[in-house]
């Protein structure tokens, strides 16, 4: 038998409760519109994780079923990525997540526009609500991204006074997740044999999170930067032998500095 808890809130005649998928509930799967989705996804988490900002407690997601019950009737939405700040239990395999039941709203959900409409702009309240009257009425998740990867359009709304607004990016155009700690905003450039907009993470300082392969990059542009130092002070120690052996001196005959 599904658990309930026994708070549920009412809005416009909506009674939203939180309840446990029963063990033997199948999640339908939604299939993927794009196949570049998965890889943005995964570009996502891939920098947090190597920066060493994801943690235990918390649930980053891709196609991950968010769950509610409106009047009675479940209703489970997939963003494209999803992060959680912290769930009260850690389990490997989660298949779904229901808010207040199981930890955090999410604090931020974010969408990959396909080439075909797929209701993320959906206001739809009847059963089954649209995705945008889920995410900001039922979920009233604080941050819903909108991300077109072709173009590089970021729809950044922010939940205020119960709606969501856009807001205008930085001088930078990035956006502060106040949440995360970290910046928001569009890149361009190639990962995994593709090219176009991407959505990358920068912290405080406006430092780009790398992925694994900037990452490696990194570490051998500085490996050769310190070779390249090692190479000019043997050379100009080899300089200075030389002078001091045309001056009549033995460098090895120096007496020690006091």
């Amino acid at each position: 038998m599904a658990t309930q808890l026994s708070e549920a809130k009412s809005s416009n005649q909506l009674v939203i409760t939180w309840e446990a998928l029963p063990d033997d509930f199948q999640l339908k799967d939604e299939p993927v519109e794009n196949t570049g989705q998965p890889i943005l996804a995964g570009a996502l988490r891939e920098s947090l994780e190597l920066s060493g900002f994801i943690q235990p407690q918390m649930l980053i997601a891709s196609n991950f079923g968010l769950c509610a019950t409106i009047n009675g009737q479940l209703v489970v939405k997939a963003p494209d990525w999803v992060y959680v700040p912290s769930v009260k239990e850690v389990r490997e395999n989660r298949k779904s997540y229901t808010p207040i039941l199981e930890g955090d709203i999410p604090a931020i959900a974010i969408e990959f526009l396909s080439d075909t409409e797929g209701g993320e702009y959906s206001v739809k309240r009847t059963y089954p609500p649209g995705k945008w009257f889920f995410y900001e009425q039922i979920l009233q998740i604080p941050i819903y991204v909108i991300f077109e990867p072709d173009g590089g359009l970021l729809e950044y709304y922010q939940l205020e006074n119960g709606r969501y607004e856009l807001k205008q990016p930085d001088e930078n155009g990035r956006h502060w997740v106040d949440s995360m700690g970290l910046f928001l905003g569009t890149w361009q450039g190639t990962k995994e044999a593709r090219t176009g907009y991407w959505l990358r993470w920068w912290d405080q300082a406006g430092n780009l999170l790398p992925w694994a392969v900037e990452q490696i990059e990194q570490e051998r542009q500085r490996a050769e930067q310190e070779r390249q130092r090692a190479e000019q002070e043997r050379q100009q120690k080899e300089r200075l032998m030389a002078y001091l052996k045309s001056q009549g001196i033995d460098p090895e005959n120096l007496p020690p500095l006091e």
